[in-house]
């Protein structure tokens, strides 16, 4: 999920805070096709890229594209987010209301996990879909950018958009494309999430909090540091929950979602650009000097 916000905002710079709303399209895209047909939410995959990803141009094109070219402010942008993000969430009400009133033999705004998913080797199916999916999906994005005349086109597009388009890039069907990549990354996302997870209307509302804090934590300018800081995260929340659970009590728990905005607040103050800024080789070098340094400093006032 992060690696698609980080697209939506190399391209416009503008905070996506309705990007939450794709992973909910994506999970309902799951669930109505499980629900009705049979289909199991891995095979609904492809569906749910795909209106995702429709999802996320028709924001693009129809929403920022437009307030762009009237000159709106970078805040005005990131607010009109905030309104599709609510015309999202009003939607996809009206959608299962009108999913409950045709098939009310199941609820549809709070449902348990479909359980779904299929056994390998004694470990379930999603820890095996999970990893390779995201490899995939890594793998092409590096291939795409670094192989392709449209990825160079993509980064050009990015870096400099004036220059690309004295050079002949299209840079809005470039835009386009990237905004299409973000929505069906995020609905691909969401329509693995009921398999094993509880879901509702407002998932998004709560899964953007972790999205953000992923993508800066890894870079808001870096694709590939966004899915190192997505692991980063997801690993986090779920292990240091588990000592706290073990430390003092289970009502630790709750808590759990404030764990990925402590690392976000914490890497906005000492890592702005996130790990992406960080110089590995030269780290262990720095530790040390600013640890001699405050030695010899300590040593002189005493």
């Amino acid at each position: 999920m992060a690696i698609g916000l980080t697209l939506t905002y190399l391209t416009t710079k503008v905070p996506n805070f309705a990007y939450g709303s794709f992973v909910t399209i994506g999970i309902y895209t799951s669930f109505t096709l499980y629900k009705i047909d049979r289909i199991n939410p891995y095979f609904g995959t492809p569906i749910g890229f795909l209106i995702g990803g429709l999802s996320s141009v028709a924001m693009y094109l129809g929403i920022l594209r437009v307030l762009a070219r009237r000159g709106s402010s970078l805040v005005a942008l990131m607010i009109s987010t905030f309104a599709v993000d609510i015309g999202f969430l009003g939607i996809l009400q009206i959608y299962t209301d009108q999913l409950y009133y045709h098939y009310s033999k199941f609820d549809v705004k709070d449902f348990f996990p479909l359980g779904t998913d299929f056994s390998m080797f004694g470990l379930p199916g999603m820890l095996y879909v999970a990893p390779i999916s995201l490899g995939i999906i890594t793998a092409a994005l590096f291939l795409l950018l670094t192989k392709t005349k449209f990825g160079v086109a993509m980064r050009a597009s990015v870096e400099n958009p004036g220059l690309a388009r004295v050079l002949g890039i299209d840079v809005e069907k470039v835009y386009t494309f990237a905004w299409f990549l973000a929505g069906g990354f995020a609905a691909t996302a969401g329509t693995f999430y009921p398999i094993w997870l509880p879901a509702s209307v407002n998932e998004g509302s709560v899964i953007i909090v972790e999205t953000f804090a992923s993508s800066v934590l890894g870079g808001l300018s870096s694709v590939y540091g966004a899915m190192v800081g997505g692991l980063i995260i997801g690993a986090s929340e779920i292990l240091l929950t588990a000592v706290g659970v073990d430390l003092i009590g289970s009502w630790v728990s709750l808590y759990q979602k404030g764990i990925p905005l402590i690392i976000m607040v914490i890497t906005l103050l000492f890592l702005p650009q996130g790990i992406v800024s960080v110089k590995w080789r030269r780290l262990p070098r720095s530790l040390l000097s600013v640890n001699w340094r405050r030695l010899l400093r300590f040593a002189r006032r005493h």
